[in-house]
């Protein structure tokens, strides 16, 4: 629901206060087999006021009551341990320590929602269409030992407003759907999975089954040729990073290492403003909530400090220019938020989180950027993938295919890459003209929350493991 009337009500809290409504709410089915394994909906909503006083936070949360009369009395009973809780917090810090800078203020005014204008399927109509997909499955794959399709459903609706004038509402759904297969191969279990979907509600999204089979039959042939792929050779090679693994590159590798509370906590990008970081070839940018003139996988307009959010523009051709900032951060470096403040619910503090994070598109054809290796690698998906402060990374890579004379050859079983991100950004030397999202990115820094990733193929070294 919408609520009005917040505006006034952080004034009465303390020098600085946000009031934040949010309301999630979330479902996931899942089929394996045939068989519904899963059939989940729930939701949860509350306020949270934070409330900033000597250098300190302070914050309360509480559950949504159920009446707008409760509601208000609610309100301001959290506001009062919000403050209650900065000044204890306050009494409790050594004043050297104290934050004395004002905090920036640039206060975003925005109302945005995507809830879906058409009518609202149920959720038996939901398992319907999972059996359409998975009957065309089990139809057209006779060679599928098992196969997984699985919807999520994820709707977060925020009201909020703050001392220094934000006034934000927003409703903005995402949409998953994830499909994985797996065929015995000598007794082996090899698998391959997709994720399709995005930014809007289900019923803006999906339209029928049949819209998906041609893509259902992409995954199920990328498999086939799995099974019967060969191990790469392990050591540094020329590769070809498809624009799901950019994206993750620069979401884990690079856009951890610039965001400012591990900046100031000493990871690799602390003393590397204005400095060569790649080559000249890339740009990357954690874009707000428009990029190349269309909404972007998780939109934000205004970030849940009540900042104005503004694209951030991280690497420009090659040399670092800026990092992620809350409003805290952006004081201690004397610099302008950047609006990357977010919280997955009401009972969560806004962290310094990415939003949008892409490599920019170069000028580089696909096809002549295959052509331009002899020997090497080209990867599309990755399963997983960790990296440190450092910029140190190992992604685990589950589709990929050999590149012989400049052409696509056998496909590959599962493997892995690692590096240094900012040593290996240098060595790109060829970055493609197209570009798109991974919709499905969730980052895990200390609460789970919707990321989008994204970019064009990129072409450099890297270290890959294999058999000799």
């Amino acid at each position: 629901m919408i609520y009005k009337g917040l505006a006034d009500w952080p004034k009465s809290f303390g020098d600085y206060a946000e009031l934040r409504f949010q309301e999630n709410t979330a479902s996931r089915l899942s089929m394996l087999n045939g068989d519904l394994i899963a059939n989940v909906k729930g939701g949860q909503s509350g306020f949270s006021v934070r409330t900033f006083k000597d250098g300190v936070w302070g914050f309360a949360s509480s559950p949504r009551p159920g009446s707008l009369e409760l509601d208000k009395s609610v309100i301001e009973e959290t506001g009062k341990k919000a403050a209650e809780n900065a000044r204890f917090l306050a009494s409790k810090k050594p004043a050297g320590i104290l934050l004395k800078s004002r905090l920036p203020s640039r206060p975003g005014i925005s109302n945005k929602s995507f809830v879906s204008q058409k009518p609202r399927k149920s959720q038996r109509e939901l398992i319907e269409f999972l059996r359409s997909l998975d009957s065309y499955c089990q139809k057209h794959y006779k060679g599928l030992s098992s196969r997984t399709i699985s919807l999520s459903c994820l709707d977060m609706e925020k009201t909020l407003a703050t001392s220094d004038g934000a006034d934000a509402y927003s409703f903005t759904p995402r949409t998953i759907l994830m499909v994985s297969f797996t065929v015995e191969e000598k007794g082996e279990p090899i698998d391959l999975y997709e994720v399709y979907g995005g930014l809007g509600q289900f019923e803006d999204v999906f339209a029928e089954p049949e819209h998906i089979f041609s893509k259902l039959d992409i995954l199920a042939d990328n498999l086939a040729r799995k099974s019967k792929g060969v191990y790469p050779k392990a050591g540094i090679h020329d590769v070809i990073l498809d624009s799901d693994l950019a994206g993750i590159l620069a979401h884990e590798a690079i856009g951890h290492t610039v965001e400012a509370d591990l900046v100031m906590g000493g990871s690799v990008a602390a003393h590397a403003m204005d400095r060569d970081v790649a080559s000249p070839l890339v740009s990357l940018v954690d874009f707000a909530h428009t990029a190349m003139g269309e909404s972007c996988p998780v939109p934000v307009w205004t970030d849940d400090e009540g900042v104005e959010a503004a694209d951030a523009v991280i690497i420009d051709k090659g040399i670092m220019k800026s990092w992620l900032h809350n409003k805290e951060s952006a004081a201690h470096f004397g610099m302008l938020p950047t609006g990357n403040a977010r919280a997955y619910s009401f009972q969560d503090e806004p962290l310094i989180r990415m939003r949008n994070t892409a490599i920019l598109p170069g000028s580089s054809k696909l096809e002549d950027m295959i052509a331009g290796i002899d020997k090497g690698y080209y990867f599309l998906r990755s399963s997983n993938g960790q990296a440190d402060s450092t910029s140190e990374f190992m992604f685990g890579i589950v589709l990929g295919f050999e590149i012989k004379g400049g052409k696509i050859g056998d496909a590959l079983r599962d493997t892995t890459i690692s590096g240094v991100a900012f040593d290996m950004l240098k060595t790109v030397s060829a970055v493609s003209d197209d570009m798109s999202w991974s919709n499905g990115g969730m980052c895990g820094k200390k609460q789970s929350i919707p990321v989008g990733m994204g970019g064009p193929a990129i072409r450099c070294k890297l270290n890959v493991g294999g058999r000799n």
